[in-house]
C-alpha cells in the first residue's frame, strides 16, 4: 500500500521520523567510506607516479599499493583511463583554486586578470626538478583520443577566468565585440600551450618566454586600451 506524503511537505504518513533519520545516517555513512575508499586509490596512483616519473602502471599495482581488493577498485572506476581523468580533474581543479587565490589579491578587474594570466603560464611551464607525467605523458594523448574530456577537466579553469574577464567588461575594459567567455577560452589555450612548448632549457642562446610577455601578448588581444 502506497504511503500517503503529508501535505505541509513532512515525511510520508506513518512512518516513523527516527526510521528516516537512520537511513540518512546510514546512506552519509556509506557515502563517505566511498570517497575514502576513492581517496586511497588515487593517493596511491599519485604516489606510483611520482616514484616511476610515468602514469606506466597497472591497476594491480594501484590496489596492491592501496591495500584495497580489484573489486572495489572496479566499483569506482572503469578502468586506468578512467583513474588517470579522475587525477588529471583534480590536478586541474586545484589549480583553479590557487589562480583565483592569486586573482584576488589584485584590486582592478584587469590586474586579477593579469596575476591569473600569470600564474597560469608559470603554473603550465614544465619544470625540471619536478615530474609531471599527467600533464606531460597522459594529458597529450588524451586532447587527441578525448578531446571532449579535456575540455570537461579544463572547466574549472575556464570559469575562474570567464568570471575574471566579464569582470574586465563590466569595468570597461574589454575590446567591443569581444565575449567573455570565449576570450577567456582563447586567453587559457594560448597560456597554456606556450607555457608547454617554451619549457626551460639549458642552453645559453634560448630565450624562453616570460609570463610579461604572455600577459603583454594576451592583453593586447582582449584590452579596449
Amino acid at each position: 500500500m502506497t504511503q500517503k506524503a503529508d501535505l505541509n511537505g513532512g515525511p510520508p504518513l506513518g512512518e516513523p521520523t527516527w526510521k528516516q533519520r537512520a537511513v540518512e545516517r546510514s546512506t552519509r555513512t556509506m557515502q563517505l567510506r566511498a570517497e575514502q575508499r576513492v581517496q586511497r586509490f588515487l593517493d596511491s596512483a599519485q604516489a606510483i607516479m611520482v616514484d616511476k616519473g610515468t602514469t606506466d602502471f597497472t591497476v594491480q599495482e594501484v590496489v596492491d599499493r592501496s591495500r584495497q581488493s580489484l573489486r572495489s577498485f572496479y566499483q569506482h572506476f572503469d578502468g586506468k583511463h578512467e583513474l588517470l581523468l579522475a587525477l588529471f580533474e583534480d590536478a586541474l581543479s586545484r589549480s583553479a583554486v590557487q589562480i583565483r587565490a592569486a586573482a584576488d589579491e589584485a584590486d582592478t578587474p584587469l590586474a586579477r586578470l593579469e596575476a591569473a594570466v600569470r600564474l597560469l603560464f608559470d603554473g603550465s611551464r614544465p619544470n625540471p626538478a619536478m615530474t609531471h607525467p599527467l600533464f606531460t605523458d597522459f594529458a597529450p594523448r588524451l586532447l587527441l583520443t578525448h578531446p571532449e574530456e579535456v575540455k570537461v577537466a579544463h572547466a574549472p579553469v575556464l570559469t575562474v577566468l570567464s568570471e575574471l574577464m566579464t569582470d574586465v567588461e563590466a569595468d570597461g575594459g574589454l575590446r567591443p565585440g569581444l565575449k567573455p567567455r570565449r576570450a577567456a577560452a582563447m586567453v587559457m589555450q594560448t597560456a597554456m600551450f606556450l607555457a608547454q612548448s617554451s619549457g626551460p632549457t639549458e642552453s645559453p642562446t634560448a630565450h624562453p618566454l616570460t609570463s610579461d610577455e604572455v600577459w603583454e601578448f594576451c592583453s593586447g588581444g582582449i584590452s579596449r586600451d
